[in-house]
């Protein structure tokens, strides 16, 4: 008993000379602390901030999930993203959230306050991209390198912030990969019939629904959007016409004409890959043009028929009925340049700039046409311009 008794003792008596007074230390410790205001500190039972990005790894066009957790409630945020193109310059967007009072942030859900965009924009981050500050002039972010995804490190910073501001204090970081070509895509050079292009297959025996695709008067060879049609399920085309050192005559002309995109066609058409009657063309800028001409050809039976911000008929010189040019140059007096020295190109085509005789007449073509018009292009004519009808 007498054994016990000590050590119920010794008990009462570390309770009252060490517990009660180191708590006491710990209350006072904490009334300090809220006293000096917004200091930041961490419970040794919360996890540290954390976000993610769901998949980490997907195509181009597939919504990305991106949340961030473990964080103080209602207090500012940032989120950033930022990725190198395939020439090395840096392109970034940022939005500012508040968090919930649970202490997540859920850019599915919430709403920016500030940054590249307003609102809730599940992909503002991607769309939103735009070089960095102190970038080079002109830049234009296309992929060219379809072997490798862009890498984009997305980073969740402390307060409402500019990735240039290198005071932030970063929180979490999570790095995503964006890809156009999925996995088992076959890429295949195309040199036929003095053809110029790159034929993209997807996965699998087929025979597959197909895709030519037309690009503008830039020229070479865009191979990006094909890429990523077959990675939804689409044999897809990618075609030179102009500015491609294998084409015939200058690159800054129109060396081909009618027959060779009729060539073009036969090629996808004839594949033992492709369902010869399920082919359809998708045009951009000057490609839209060339895509309404070949629509009314004969021999050529389209499924469908997409053309995205072009004119319906030549707004450069054609040297012959079959289509081609002395120059890709437009008429320069119809261009329009601001305070910067950016030029606009968009009143080249109004109707009453197009040449005349160019006009492809639209009650000839007999598949299904979708016709997509960007109001803020600066390259073609809209339904917004004065005159812009067409």
């Amino acid at each position: 008993m007498f054994r016990v008794s000590v050590s119920v003792t010794t008990v009462r008596q570390l309770i009252e000379t060490k517990i009660i007074p180191c708590i006491g230390v710990h209350r006072n410790l904490a009334c300090l602390l809220r006293s000096m205001g917004g200091v930041r500190w961490k419970s040794s039972l919360r996890p540290a901030p954390l976000l993610t990005a769901t998949p980490v790894r997907a195509l181009i066009d597939e919504q990305i999930s991106i949340k961030g957790r473990f964080l103080p409630p209602q207090c500012p945020v940032t989120v950033c993203a930022q990725m190198h193109s395939d020439h090395g310059d840096l392109w970034e967007a940022f939005a500012h959230y508040n968090t919930n009072a649970d202490g997540t942030v859920n850019l599915t859900r919430d709403r920016s306050v500030g940054g590249s965009y307003l609102g809730c924009e599940p992909m503002g981050l991607f769309w939103g991209l735009q070089p960095a500050p102190g970038s080079r002039e002109g830049l234009r972010l296309r992929k060219e390198n379809l072997e490798t995804p862009y890498v984009m490190l997305m980073s969740l910073l402390e307060g409402h912030v500019s990735p240039s501001e290198r005071q932030s204090t970063e929180l979490a970081a999570i790095t995503t990969e964006r890809w156009y070509m999925a996995p088992g895509v076959r890429r295949t050079e195309i040199r036929q019939d003095g053809v110029v292009g790159t034929l993209f297959l997807p996965p699998g025996p087929g025979p597959f629904p197909a895709m030519l695709d037309l690009w503008g008067i830039g020229g070479g060879l865009v191979e990006y959007r094909s890429a990523l049609l077959a990675s939804r399920g689409y044999a897809s085309f990618s075609l030179a016409y102009l500015g491609h050192k294998d084409l015939p005559g200058p690159q800054t002309c129109i060396n081909v004409g009618d027959s060779y995109f009729k060539s073009a066609y036969h090629i996808l058409q004839d594949h033992r890959q492709v369902c010869a009657d399920r082919i359809g063309i998708i045009g951009t800028s000057f490609g839209v043009y060339l895509s309404l001409r070949l629509a009314t050809q004969a021999g050529v039976k389209l499924s469908c028929l997409i053309c995205i911000n072009g004119p319906v008929g030549s707004t450069v010189k054609l040297y012959d009925a079959d289509g081609r040019s002395e120059s890709s140059e437009s008429d320069q007096k119809h261009m329009v340049y601001d305070d910067q020295g950016h030029v606009s190109f968009k009143h080249i085509s109004l109707p009453a700039n197009i040449i005349p005789e160019t006009k492809v007449k639209l009650e000839h073509i007999a598949c299904p046409l979708m016709y997509i018009l960007g109001e803020d292009d600066q390259s073609t004519a809209n339904r917004g311009d004065p005159e812009g009808c067409w």
